[in-house]
């Protein structure tokens, strides 16, 4: 008896909900305020800040440092111009960047966002649970407060946006090193100085994007890739275009290179042991930047209580249409594993919106299965690209004529005009049909070129359309006329 009356009193401090939203990212946030605003009970549950990785840690804080760098890049090309300024001509390349200014600013759109982003969902009726949930059922989830008290509430419908975190670094020798020399994407941003040699392990997108920017700050900057290309998702002649551009810029770049150990020296620095193709080296560095990969934040789930299967990686897995393993709770974001875009996310809240919520009133329900998705690498120039690689689409497509085009970005006129040359574009097209495959730019303004030709590609448009089109003169479309005449 005892024990039913616990169980009685437990149920009756259980607030109940027709859905709760785990993770406030770019599809949560929404989510939550698409049900909310039908009448329904809804709950969104995060551990830390409203807006989730996209708008706290990722694509907004990134994107406005990334303005600073700019700006400075350009600060020092303005003898290029013509362009002088005071006290600049004896030592044109001379800036001073003022680091707490550019860590001010991007502080303070991210606040902006944020509370745009939190007062839009109060307005819509959300309750908003600030904790870390653990599933206790297939039903019930477990918060633990701030304050260390728990609540418990029980949905109808779950749905898990809980996206990813950096990969904790493991190096050898790393728990001497000074804590605040040791960086991942996050902490990097926080910054307050710029550091003399910043050391970049990995070459991927989120490597490249910081080691530039860095650079454009003041900083020397060492990037160690392990693989034989930067960026290894790009086909090679894309990735070595963006190799020679950054070493233009003035970084240096080690190929066939992995940290082996890593010690402090005797300036206060370190001095990072390095395996390359040579053998041995070592380097030394001040600043530390991990930029190898991310997790999933699915460890403080509890998922098993409720059901819910993960792969070997960690990431929940689920459906075409979203739905994991277990009943009436759906996936979302970059939790669900790649590819891990805003995009993608935002995408992932339509189809769930349309899917559960009906609200297009039809009983066809939309998928995730073979979408188009596009993405944009903000290096300066940007790296844009939509569809298939050329070894993707010659893999898929064996027995398609694949035909490929390759133009460099000098044969651009309102490039060479704004003196912005660097890079190339590359199209994928089946040769027979016309129909645009895959796109690729690395160029100025790279991702709003790629935009034009994903619409294309949406349309079914061919690239014979696009070439024989009217594009204002000298606007960056009209590449589109030319691009076509290099196909083989």
């Amino acid at each position: 008896m005892a024990t039913t009356s616990k169980l009685i009193r437990t149920m009756s401090n259980i607030t109940k909900y027709d859905a709760i939203i785990i993770g406030s990212g770019q599809a949560g946030t929404p989510l939550a305020g698409a049900f909310a605003k039908t009448g329904q009970k809804t709950a969104l549950i995060e551990r830390t800040h409203i807006g989730g990785c996209c708008i706290n840690e990722g694509c907004t804080p990134t994107k406005t440092m990334v303005a600073s760098g700019r700006s400075a890049y350009l600060a020092r090309r303005g003898q290029d111009y013509g362009i002088h300024t005071n006290g600049t001509l004896k030592r044109p390349n001379e800036i001073k960047v003022d680091m707490l200014k550019v860590r001010q600013r991007k502080r303070d759109i991210v606040d902006s966002f944020r509370q745009g982003s939190e007062n839009r969902t109060k307005d819509a009726g959300v309750d908003i649970v600030i904790g870390e949930a653990k599933f206790v059922d297939e039903r019930t989830i477990e918060v633990k407060m701030g304050d260390g008290s728990e609540k418990r509430v029980m949905g109808e419908k779950i749905f898990i946006n809980t996206g990813a975190r950096p990969v904790p670094p493991k190096l050898k020798g790393l728990e001497n090193i000074d804590p605040t020399k040791v960086l991942d994407s996050t902490s990097v941003q926080e910054l307050d100085v710029v550091p003399a040699h910043l050391v970049v392990i990995g070459g991927g997108y989120v490597g490249v994007e910081f080691a530039q920017l860095f650079r454009r700050l003041g900083a020397k900057v060492t990037i160690l890739q392990r693989g034989e290309q930067l960026l290894q998702r790009e086909d090679k002649e894309v990735a070595d275009a963006l190799l020679e551009i950054l070493k233009e810029d003035g970084l240096t770049i080690n190929l066939y290179s992995s940290a082996s150990s890593i010690s402090t020296s005797s300036t206060g620095s370190f001095d990072l042991n390095v395996q390359t193709e040579d053998g041995e080296k070592a380097i030394n560095g001040t600043h530390i930047l991990f930029a190898a990969g991310r997790i999933p934040n699915t460890d403080a789930l509890n998922l098993p209580a409720a059901g819910i299967t993960t792969n070997a990686r960690g990431y929940i897995v689920s459906n075409d249409f979203l739905e994991t393993s277990a009943k009436n709770i759906y996936v979302l974001g970059d939790v669900k594993g790649p590819p891990a875009f805003t995009h993608v996310s935002y995408d992932d809240f339509r189809v769930i919106k349309a899917n559960v919520l009906n609200s297009s009133g039809t009983s066809t329900k939309l998928s995730i299965k073979d979408r188009l998705v596009p993405y944009v690498v903000y290096t300066d120039p940007q790296l844009g690209h939509i569809g298939l690689h050329e070894h993707e689409a010659r893999a898929k497509y064996p027995e398609r004529k694949i035909k490929t085009a390759k133009m460099p970005m000098s044969y651009v006129a309102r490039a060479l005009e704004t003196d912005e040359s660097r890079g190339m574009m590359k199209a994928v097209v089946d040769g027979e049909s016309g129909q645009i495959l895959g796109f690729t730019c690395l160029g100025i303004e790279g991702g709003e070129i790629m935009s034009i030709v994903q619409m294309a590609m949406i349309g079914n448009v061919s690239y014979e359309k696009l070439r024989d089109a009217v594009w204002a003169h000298p606007a960056l479309a009209e590449s589109l006329n030319n691009i076509w005449g290099f196909l083989e």
